[in-house]
């Protein structure tokens, strides 16, 4: 018996000691074993296809008949879905781009990333998969994506989803906007601090993210810094603003917002009422920038719900 105690205590001092090195040496491998496993629960593949010389990496899955295109913001990639697919995947057909400049996705720095082009790039996507007709949800810029979307190519959207979605002036200032006039982006994250920070902006509780992970985020983010800094430029000097087309919006429209937003204030949604014609909103409290990675499964039930009675 004492042998027995002993190898057990060996073997278990040697699986804290693999975890470890794990957790401090090979924080990539943590991750990507972690995001394996939820798109598995949400019963999600991540696949690409080569639309017109841009190769765009996506991830599609679902049981239902109905399909859901789920456009990211600025800066995220098609895993900002992956937690709310999970309470979506059962009754709907779920694809996940991402954008072209984000993600897994092409980046080149010699092409516009304005609005209007993604907009163009994403019909190309969809053509290329032979969607027809489909739910479509956006979420920041992806909401603006979105939008201008079901405004251009109207015959292909049956609903219209909008979360915490840029494209409009909001009556109020967003604590982003005091930073803007300061001449500070922290939409483009340059330092460990500048990621910390914009974790505060985006959530009203930040996720708990181990600190090697952390690491490899900010990495990454440093890394696509300059390509982002083009892409926001590309969005600034081209604009595509939405108040005086939303009115030609004839699908039905999902606002829904968190009422803590410190990126795109609140005060962004009258101005969304004002100019569609048939919506219905929904404000979650103490909810931040990105409900569908701080509370996935409620904004998976209020889409579900919104679908149920079109």
């Amino acid at each position: 018996m004492k042998k027995i105690g002993i190898i057990l205590v060996t073997l278990l001092s040697l699986t804290i000691g693999c975890a470890l090195v794990i957790y401090f040496f090979f924080p990539e491998f943590l991750y990507n074993s972690s995001i394996q496993q939820a798109r598995k629960s949400a019963g999600l593949l991540k696949k690409s296809i080569n639309v017109d010389g841009i190769n765009m990496v996506y991830l599609e899955g679902g049981k239902g008949e109905q399909k859901l295109v789920l456009i990211h913001g600025f800066g995220g990639n098609k895993d900002h879905w992956t937690l709310f697919s999970k309470f979506m995947s059962d009754k709907y057909h779920l694809i996940t781009p991402d954008m072209p400049g984000f993600g897994e996705s092409s980046k080149f720095e010699d092409q516009s990333y304005d609005i209007l082009s993604q907009v163009n790039r994403l019909k190309n996507f969809v053509d290329k998969l032979q969607l027809k007709s489909f739910h479509i949800a956006g979420n920041s810029m992806g909401g603006h994506i979105a939008a201008l979307f079901t405004i251009k190519f109207p015959e292909y959207v049956l609903s219209l989803s909008l979360l915490d979605a840029a494209g409009v002036k909001s009556i109020n200032k967003s604590k982003l906007s005091v930073f803007f006039e300061k001449g500070e982006n922290p939409l483009v994250v340059k330092t460990t601090q500048d990621f910390d920070r914009l974790m505060e902006l985006a959530f009203v509780k930040p996720p708990i993210i181990p600190g090697s992970v952390k690491k490899l985020f900010t990495k990454e983010a440093i890394t696509n810094s300059k390509l982002n800094d083009k892409i926001w430029k590309d969005m600034k000097d081209i604009p595509a603003p939405l108040e005086n087309l939303l009115s030609g919006i004839t699908a039905p429209v999902l606002i829904l917002w968190g009422d803590k937003d410190k990126i795109l204030d609140v005060s962004s949604v009258p101005v969304f009422e004002q100019c569609i014609k048939n919506y219905k909103t929904v404000i979650m409290k103490d909810c931040g920038h990105s409900p569908m990675i701080e509370r996935p499964e409620e904004t998976a039930e209020h889409l579900r719900n919104f679908y149920t009675k079109l």
